[in-house]
């Protein structure tokens, strides 16, 4: 477990700035404060403040000036951290910040750890632990979806949903456990059938709350796009239009693009993550075959695919080209971007137009060059994943330890269903709900050790 010493950080983006802030938390937050810092209208003492008030003045080493500042009081219990908190606001030079943080360490703080403040919030009851784990979220969210998940999730809706359930369930254990006290008396105080409602209500949540990580993974890390087609039909002249940039080679040579080239962009408040494959065609070259091997290995990691076709060619080779693309898809969202659409066969333009298309593909007109469209194939990569129906009420799963603890809780609460059909004794069934409840305390902290809250903890700014 931490020290209770008193911690201090710079808590703004690191390097020079207009204006930074340095964050000072713990019981000698006041005192520390007012060996520094004088008020030149108030000359009242930090200590003397009333909470939630602002202080303008200077902070002083001794008789040198260091800066004029703006210090923010907070009292325990209310602050973020539940401990005595000030928060000095400084010009955002490197110099002074340093001085500051410097002088502050020399007064009897010491510099924080890596997501210290947020632990302590944790540890004195400020916020459970996904709660905590979204303030990291939040402040690494790159797009709009991700930002409302993380505020979600902060503002305690995730925790609600969990506690809720937890509360059912600790009721009924109650009653069982009550029976194995009482059983010689053979007496049922907990209702079998009330029991399996509760469970199957508590199953299908915690089956929705597992299944929506995979949404959540998108949200997270950006919508997996797969750019795949034939050689020279403008896969790597689209990327570098969408990405605004030559990240890709673009050569009239067959073959040019040999691997897979991935990058994350964020357009209109969507991630997107790109894969540029190899373009697919038949080669006895071993190096483009086995780039052409990865092309279609991506397809089983990308939510959308956008197979690029050239409408210069005849309809009888896109229209294969699509076939054999349709038979390796399983439930993505299938693109066909129709490129060069400036200059090409007429025939195949109208034959395009009239081709049927099932409920999970799109067909879009392009001409990636000149980057005519571009718009609407981003509308319809967006409305592949429905992004813009999150609000900020939705619960989405987006962090891997709790998808594992609720895998686990399902698993769980899967078995005491079964044991319920099977009539088994309430001493089993008490065993696997424990496991159940286990588990899901791991998610809000409520159950948790050193190890758990260190690795959570380390990945965080410092700071925060």
């Amino acid at each position: 477990m931490l020290d209770q010493l008193t911690i201090c950080a710079i808590a703004t983006s690191p390097g020079m700035g207009a204006i930074a802030t340095i964050r000072l938390s713990g019981e000698k937050s006041l005192e520390i404060a007012d060996s520094v810092f004088q008020s030149p209208k108030s000359g009242k003492k930090m200590i003397d403040q009333q909470p939630n008030t602002l202080h303008f003045g200077s902070i002083s080493d001794g008789d040198e000036l260091i800066d004029e500042v703006v210090v923010s009081v907070f009292r325990a219990p209310h602050s973020f951290t539940g401990e005595d908190v000030v928060e000095i606001t400084c010009h955002g030079s490197v110099y002074i910040q340093q001085r500051i943080l410097q002088l502050l360490i020399t007064k009897g703080a010491r510099m924080a750890l890596p997501g210290e403040f947020t632990q302590r919030a944790f540890l004195n009851g400020k916020m459970d632990l996904s709660q905590a784990e979204a303030v990291a979220d939040l402040i690494a969210s790159t797009n709009r979806a991700a930002q409302r998940v993380a505020i979600n999730q902060m503002r305690g809706g995730f925790s609600s949903e969990l506690s809720n359930l937890r509360k059912e369930l600790l009721h009924f254990i109650a009653m069982i456990e009550l029976e194995l006290d009482f059983s010689e008396e053979d007496v049922e105080f907990a209702d079998r059938q009330q029991l399996k409602k509760l469970v199957s209500k508590i199953e299908t949540i915690l089956r929705k709350l597992k299944d929506s990580f995979q949404l959540g993974n998108v949200i997270k890390n950006g919508i997996p796009v797969a750019i795949i087609g034939d050689t020279n039909v403008g896969k790597s002249t689209l990327l570098n239009a969408l990405l605004n940039e030559e990240k890709a080679i673009v050569s009239d040579i067959h073959g040019t693009t040999r691997d897979v080239i991935e990058d994350v962009v964020n357009i209109h408040g969507t991630a997107f993550r790109f894969f540029d494959t190899a373009g697919i065609r038949e080669t006895n070259d071993a190096i483009e075959t086995l780039g052409i091997e990865r092309s279609y290995s991506k397809l089983d990691l990308a939510t959308v695919v956008i197979l690029v076709v050239d409408t210069q060619n005849k309809l009888d080779i896109i229209a294969n080209r699509i076939a054999k693309i349709r038979e390796r898809l399983t439930d993505q969202h299938l693109i066909i971007a129709a490129n060069k659409m400036d200059n090409g066969n007429l025939e195949t333009l109208a034959e395009l137009r009239k081709m049927q298309l099932s409920d999970n593909e799109k067909l879009v007109f392009i001409a990636a060059k000149q980057k005519t469209n571009l718009d609407q194939l981003i509308s319809e990569m967006q409305h592949a994943v429905s992004l813009d129906s999150i609000s900020e009420d939705t619960v989405i799963v987006t962090n891997v330890r709790h998808f594992e603890a609720l895998t686990r809780a399902h698993e769980s609460i899967e078995r005491v269903q079964l044991g319920l059909d099977n009539l088994i004794s309430g001493d089993f069934l008490a065993q696997d709900i424990r496991e159940c409840l286990h588990y899901l305390g791991e998610i809000t902290g409520e159950i948790s050790n050193d190890e758990i809250l260190g690795h959570i903890f380390k990945n965080f700014c410092i700071g925060k």
